[in-house]
């Protein structure tokens, strides 16, 4: 058996096309429907139950659409409402967390950092990761405030950038860190910048690959996969599209790519 129905992603913005890359290579069969809030941008800053509010209305879309599964492409919006998503909707949903198990094996040192932003560092969630997973390497945690912007807005000037980036990277170089865990999915948008200011001395910990294939997983499990001999295609909706942001998601997909209006 197997399913064409198509795959739902979301997220506060444009940082979830990462985990749909990791998606679309992992499975060049499945159709894609991929929602970005770009009007209640970023999450990191809302309060918890306001992103639990729009998670809800986004998976009622995506199911309104006919998707078989959901994937919450954002740590936020993750620890905010993974578990009333998964408790109201009958299908698989998957969600993000940092990588700290990750993390940790890869580091030589002992010596880790978690780039997020307020609101996943700050959810219970993320508190749990943290207990289950610190043991005896040294865990530091770093909010990286402006990161998403950077993304959203597509700086052209480099310098500038990079400037924003190095202020809160540096000090973690300065630790000794070795390990850079990036727990927000917009943030492997800047990876080239992140490894150039680490001066290549850090492993990049990006969780999008592992979440593509746990979504792989359980569609195979559950006869979801789409078996045909078929390209998958994108939907892509927003809820405040505009041609700016169209050409930056054209631009990092290397793809045309038409934003459609999220009713509200």
């Amino acid at each position: 058996m197997s399913s064409t129905k198509p795959i739902g992603i979301f997220d506060s913005g444009i940082g979830g096309l990462s985990v749909l890359s990791h998606i679309r290579e992992c499975m060049p069969a499945e159709d894609l429907i991929y929602v970005s809030d770009t009007r209640h941008l970023p999450y990191g800053t809302k309060s918890p139950s306001h992103v639990k509010k729009r998670s809800l209305l986004i998976t009622e879309f995506l199911i309104e659409q006919g998707v078989k599964s959901v994937v919450v492409a954002c740590n936020t919006a993750t620890a905010a409402s993974i578990t009333t998503l998964r408790n109201q909707f009958n299908i698989p949903i998957i969600g993000m967390e940092p990588g700290v198990k990750p993390g940790i094996e890869n580091s030589s040192n002992g010596k880790v950092a978690i780039l997020a932003t307020d609101g996943t560092l700050g959810s219970l969630k993320f508190q749990e990761l943290m207990q289950r997973f610190s043991g005896h390497t040294t865990i530091v945690i770093q909010p990286c405030h402006g990161w998403v912007e950077l993304v959203e807005e597509q700086y052209s000037d480099d310098s500038d950038l990079d400037s924003v980036i190095r202020e809160q990277l540096h000090p973690l170089m300065e630790q000794g860190v070795d390990t850079l865990v990036l727990g927000c999915t917009h943030y492997p948008f800047l990876r080239q910048h992140i490894d150039r200011i680490a001066g290549g001395k850090a492993h990049i910990i990006d969780t999008g690959e592992a979440v593509a294939k746990q979504l792989k997983r359980r569609l195979a499990a559950q006869d979801l996969l789409n078996l045909t001999p078929h390209t998958g295609t994108e939907q892509f909706w927003s809820s405040a599209p505009s041609p700016t942001t169209e050409r930056i998601v054209s631009r990092l997909l290397d793809k045309p790519c038409v934003l459609n209006q999220l009713p509200e």
